[in-house]
This record gives structure tokens, sequence and C-alpha cells, in this order.
């Protein structure tokens, strides 16, 4: 029997830069990024506009250990933008903020991403939560990627952040999911036999000149470019700390489980993109309010439901990999809704109680603020 993988964890997310006071996006000086960059190295770094910072975190052995990791990132970046009037929110879209008014990293990947998807990338006022588990096998990884697509579209109803775009609300759970599309190579990944083929399909690429390397692959989960793990790049950005950590954790214990399966000669059941694509849009659309499709018994299931099963599925995992504590957060997620829920009701309540629309998105920025640092 081959020898199991750690399953060792990184983390990667992506915040937005407001005024503390106003709650408008506002751009990084570069000071802060200097300050940010003293204390964290490279842990650290701008994103693709100026009011963005992406962080990400050590390899991690385990959840506790990543949890650790994210929270002092968390906790630096808060301290800092404070010294400069700032704070950072971790959302997938600002509810009021205009794209165009946004300034662009003068960096040479950001720079030629500009070039080459115009106006496609200076729409990506968005952020987003990554996160790596280490599978040393190549092989592996790909079959591990076809099998856990199915698991893609819960991963994105469960982080819902972005209702609103530019002061609408867009009627979607996950409206990032949608100014991500705009990109090429996004989107549920496509099924591959082994890594001869995943390498031959990127060489393709790579040998016309359309792209430099497999970092210019965005799907929703990929073998990274750069380090020997899978990387699911699904989700919406989460305000609170412990419920991306809660993510992490399903993620990782479901790869194990499928790991698991294969060293007893079983597989999780594969469909195709076209079935699959129907629950990425129910969760782009609702979140978790409306189910999911389950194409065994062939109706939509409740996520509460969806929620059970997957918990059971992963027991004897999470149990291997000592993160049933940050599962245990799963149910109080769904109970609680999604982050994009809480921000509708927050609207609703504001202009009720008589706030204009302008001062309702403000409240709920100062709410993501505060989110921010919750779990600290």
């Amino acid at each position: 029997m081959a020898e199991e993988p750690e399953f060792s964890l990184g983390i990667e997310e992506e915040y937005l830069l407001v005024d503390a006071e106003t709650g408008d996006v506002r751009e990084a000086p570069d000071a802060l990024m200097a300050a940010c960059k003293a204390e964290l190295a490279d842990q650290v770094g701008p994103e693709f506009l100026r009011c963005q910072i992406e962080v990400g975190t050590p390899v991690a052995a385990n959840v506790t250990e990543a949890r650790a990791h994210l929270a002092r990132l968390r906790d630096s970046i808060a301290r800092h933008a404070a010294e400069f009037g700032l704070a950072p929110i971790s959302v997938a879209c600002h509810p009021l903020a205009d794209w165009r008014a946004q300034g662009r990293t003068d960096k040479d990947r950001y720079n030629q991403i500009s070039r080459e998807m115009g106006g496609v990338a200076r729409r990506m006022l968005i952020c987003g939560m990554h996160v790596h588990v280490g599978i040393p096998d190549r092989d592996m990884r790909i079959d591990l990627m076809n099998q856990f697509s199915w698991f893609l579209p819960p991963l994105l109803a469960l982080s819902a952040s972005s209702p609103f775009w530019q002061g609408e609300d867009t009627l979607l759970a996950s409206y990032r999911t949608t100014v991500f599309a705009g990109y090429p190579r996004t989107g549920l990944p496509p099924r591959l036999g082994s890594w001869a083929e995943y390498e031959r399909s990127v060489t393709a690429l790579t040998e016309t000149g359309i792209i430099e390397d497999a970092s210019k692959i965005w799907w929703d989960l990929r073998p990274s470019a750069r380090f020997p793990t899978l990387e699911t790049r699904v989700c919406d950005a989460c305000p609170r700390l412990d419920d991306t950590i809660t993510l992490v954790a399903l993620v990782q214990a479901t790869l194990r489980m499928l790991w698991r399966l294969s060293r007893r000669n079983l597989r999780w059941r594969q469909y195709d993109n076209f079935l699959l694509g129907e629950n990425r849009w129910r969760a782009m659309r609702y979140g978790l309010t409306e189910g999911l499709i389950d194409f065994g018994i062939r109706r939509i299931v409740p996520f509460d439901e969806i929620a059970e099963d997957w918990l059971a599925a992963i027991a004897e995992d999470a149990d291997r990999l000592d993160c049933q504590p940050a599962l245990a957060g799963l149910r109080d997620m769904i109970a609680r809704g999604t982050a994009a829920e809480h921000q509708r009701a927050l609207f609703a309540a504001a202009v009720a109680a008589g706030a204009t629309p302008q001062e309702a998105f403000r409240g709920i920025v100062g709410w993501l603020i505060e989110e921010f640092r919750r779990d600290l």
C-alpha cells in the first residue's frame, strides 16, 4: 500500500482595504505594504488592485497550526492598517465600491494580465480564499481532483459572501464567481486521465505562447503550479476566520476520505461537468437556501441533509487528521446562514429603520470590519 500523504495545509486569503470610518475602499499606502512586509515577509503581498492585500500561510501540519498562522496574518494586517486609518475586510465583493475607480498594482505579472484581459481584468474587484493540501504523488493529485469536483459547489455555497455589486443586489449569493468567469481557463476542472495528460494540455498552451506556465490556469480546483498540492479555489473570501477554518477542514478531510477509498479500490461517483455545473449555478445563485441536486436519487436535497451525510463520510478522516473541532463549525455556519444572507438582512433592517441605501451599505462594511477580527 502506498504511503499515506501528510495532507499538509496552506491557506491564501485576499482582503480589501477600507477607510475605517467611512467604509469606502482605499488603496494601500506604500508604507503600509512595507510595514506588513517587514513583519510577514513573503507571507503578504499586493494583489491586482491597489486596494487589495493577499496573504498566504506557511505550510501547516494540521488545521490547528493553519488557524494559528492565519490568525497571526489577519491580526498583523489589521494592526498595520489601523495606523493609516484603514481596516481590512474579508469578503468577496465590497457592497458599494466601483471597480472603475480602482488603481492597479504596477507589477509585471499584473501588467501582463491587464494587457491580455483588457476590461475583464479591470473588473476584478473581488476576493477569494484558496486551500492547498499537500499530495506529493502527481497522478494521485489528478485522480483526487477528478473525484473532488463533486464537492466544489457545496463549498461555494457555504462560503458565499458577495450578494451586492456596486450598490445593487445581484440576487446571487456569490456574484464574485460571475465576475471571475470573464477570465479564460476558469470554472470546474476538466476530467483528466493522468498527470501526463494534464502536462500535455499545459504544454499545448505554453508552447504556443498563450500562457507562460500553469499558474495562468484558474480552475476552481487545480494542481498548484508552485507546490506539490491540490489547490481549491472555488470559495468566496469569508468574513470570519473560524468559517474559513471550517472550510479548510472540510477540504482536507474530504481529500483524505477520497484517498482512503482509493486504497480500498473504491471511488466517489463522478458526474459530467454538465451536471456538476447545475449545482455550481445553484450555489452561486442561492447559497445554502435552496439545496443542491443529488444526482443519484434525482432530487434536490436541503443543505443540512447534505452536511450530515458529508460529515458522516469524512468522520474517520477527521479523527485521523484531528480536525473534528474545526468541522464542528459546519452546523453553526448552516444555522447562521451565509455571509451573503446576513448582509442582505442587515441592509433590509437598516432601510426599514430609516437609513438610506448608502447608509445601509456602510453599516454592512462596519459589520465586515468587526467580523474580520472576531475570532482572532
